[in-house]
């Protein structure tokens, strides 16, 4: 499964973790995606969706 929000469409990015001698290693930033029961276009469904976008309001959780 893609580690991409359904409604943004935000998804992993890289970059580096960089230690006190700043040595640096790759490492990826993973959006923090939450599966949500929501309704779309009157149909129950379930999304992965990123925090970012619960929080702002653009989806309304159903009770599942």
């Amino acid at each position: 499964m893609a580690a991409r929000c359904a409604v943004c469409g935000k998804g992993p990015q890289t970059g580096y973790s960089v230690s006190h001698s700043h040595i640096r290693n790759k490492r990826i930033f993973r959006p923090n995606l939450q599966s949500v029961h929501t309704t779309v276009d009157g149909q129950n469904v379930r999304l992965r969706v990123c925090v970012k976008c619960l929080k702002a309001g653009k989806v309304q959780r159903i009770a599942a």
